[in-house]
């Protein structure tokens, strides 16, 4: 069974490293350093990022730390109370002034047929609905809710290590969170999975000692916390500081063994595509269709392969291009067999 969780992304720092560059904005691959992490974050059920509002390629919900620029633990608390806002619907229980039902000195209110609310009088024998309730046990605790806790500047995180630092935090019943560890064994507590419970615990006791959130670093909170470790793969743990940065994150984009699936998690981000495909099917039939045929026929087959899958609808999946591409690939097959008969 998948394990829920929720994400936070927090944008709002100063990038003082870069000039004061707006640091989510800045792009690799055609894409924004942001929309690459939620794109990485997509199995999130709420994703709050905290910043200025802006476009970003999926839908997320939007919070301010107090006051702007707070750091990066008054961040993590704004994204925290937004959370629980959009968990609770955004509306707030409304609170009277007075007790709108019961008797105005407080006593118990009373019920229809004149039982007090509080039980039944004294010297009544009790209703075997009542014995019923009095046997019910107690609601079981609602679950400890997870989040991914993110910065904004990770070109190269992706689903799988958010889901990952889930499964470690889920395995580890103990624990408060999971945390990617750099290949220097460097801690990231920016890229992390954590129960909800233990960061708002944390926060609450710094701001019972200090006073305030402000301007305080994130450590004051992770430092306390149970943490599972769980190394990076590949890149997962590289952050954008600075533009030396920037450009080493773009130039390892169009290295030879990453273009092609860094161009086509490009293309489906863009296109508001969440599907898996097996690119070596569609690269095959490219292949027959321009030697086959001719060498137009290639992006033109691929595309109607592609329309053909849409019109099987959402059931389909990668199924549906699986199975166009082999009809596709066969008849190219015949094709060229004709050409080659007549010599």
């Amino acid at each position: 069974m998948t394990t829920s969780y929720d994400a936070i992304v927090l944008a709002g720092g100063a990038a003082r490293r870069l000039g004061g560059a707006d640091k989510p904005g800045v792009r690799v691959g055609g894409r924004s350093l942001l929309d690459r992490v939620l794109a990485g974050c997509r199995a999130a059920g709420t994703t709050v990022v905290v910043a200025v509002p802006r476009a970003t390629a999926r839908p997320v919900e939007w919070a301010r730390e107090t006051p702007p620029g707070g750091g990066p633990l008054a961040a993590l608390d704004a994204g925290l109370r937004r959370l629980a806002a959009v968990s609770a619907g955004g509306t707030a229980t409304p609170v009277a002034d007075g007790p709108a039902d019961g008797p105005a000195d407080g006593g118990p209110a009373v019920a229809p047929g004149g039982e007090s609310s509080a039980g039944p009088a004294s010297g009544a024998r009790p209703t075997a609905a009542a014995l019923s309730a009095s046997a019910v046990p107690p609601p079981a605790p609602a679950p400890d809710p997870l989040v991914l806790l993110l910065s904004a500047d990770l070109p190269f995180f992706g689903a799988d290590t958010a889901q990952a630092l889930v499964e470690a935090l889920v395995r580890e019943n103990g624990a408060d969170g999971a945390v990617l560890v750099d290949g220097e064994g460097r801690e990231q507590p920016l890229v992390g999975a954590y129960r909800v419970r233990a960061l708002r615990r944390g926060i609450d006791r710094v701001v019972a000692e200090r006073g305030t959130t402000e301007g305080l670093p994130l450590r004051l909170v992770t430092g306390e916390l149970a943490l599972v470790r769980v190394a990076a793969r590949g890149q997962a743990s590289f952050d954008c500081d600075t533009w030396g940065d920037i450009a080493a994150a773009r130039a390892r984009i169009r290295e030879h063994g990453n273009v092609l699936d860094e161009w086509i998690t490009a293309v489906k981000d863009e296109l508001g595509i969440d599907l898996d495909v097996d690119t070596g099917v569609l690269l095959d039939l490219a292949r027959d269709a321009a030697h086959g045929v001719a060498r137009p026929a290639a992006p033109l087959t691929t595309f109607l392969v592609g329309y053909a899958a849409a019109r099987a609808g959402a059931d389909g999946g990668p199924q549906a291009v699986a199975e166009a591409a082999r009809k596709a690939a066969a008849l190219a097959e015949r094709w060229a067999a004709e050409r080659d008969d007549a010599g």
